[in-house]
Formats: structure tokens, C-alpha cells, sequence
């Protein structure tokens, strides 16, 4: 087994472990108690850690993991209704308020 990434967050910690697992990588979190201990044990310690099972999994697992935690290219960006003027958050294809389509 071998650490591969540790963070603060438990939500962000589960939901690499998840992707890992979706692609094929056995992988486990650890330390998801240990928040509990904060202050007796240095705090970087308590952060829930990801181990893939295997080491052959490595590379391909950080490869995964650098591309799932890159920011957005800004292809979600909020764009403006033609039709109604209405401010749109970029995931959203159509307006919520009229329902006119995202511009291309």
C-alpha cells in the first residue's frame, strides 16, 4: 500500500478515493476518526489520507488525482440570456427564467 494524497477535507478525501476506485484502482481511506484527536497529535497527521492498494497503481492514480483537483478551464463560466437578460451559471445549458438556450 502506498499514501497518495491527504487533504482536510473527508468530502474531497472520499470523493478521489471514489473516482480511483470507478477507474479501477482498490483504494482506501484512512484516518477518518482521527479528527477527534486534533491538538494531542499534529494536525497534518489527522487529515484523512488516500493509500492505493497496490503500487503499481501509483502513477496512474496521481495522474487521476492532479486532473480531477485542476481548476476549471472556464468552459462553465456564467454567460447573460440573449432573450431575457437573466444571469446564468455557466453549468446550466438553458435559462432558468425563459428557458432560451446557452449560446454556443
Amino acid at each position: 500500500m502506498k499514501k497518495i494524497f491527504s487533504n482536510e477535507s473527508i468530502v474531497t478525501v472520499n470523493h478521489l478515493c471514489n473516482l480511483l476506485r470507478a477507474e479501477g484502482i482498490p483504494a482506501v481511506v484512512k484516518n477518518q476518526g482521527l479528527l477527534g484527536v486534533l491538538g494531542e497529535v499534529p494536525f497534518i497527521e489527522c487529515w484523512p489520507q488516500l493509500w492505493v492498494i497496490n503500487r503499481a497503481d501509483e502513477k496512474r492514480a496521481q495522474a487521476l488525482i492532479e486532473e480531477a483537483m485542476r481548476e476549471p478551464d472556464g468552459s462553465d463560466r456564467a454567460w447573460t440570456c440573449a432573450k431575457c437578460g437573466e444571469q446564468i451559471d455557466g453549468h446550466f445549458a438553458m435559462c432558468w427564467n425563459c428557458g432560451a438556450e446557452a449560446p454556443e
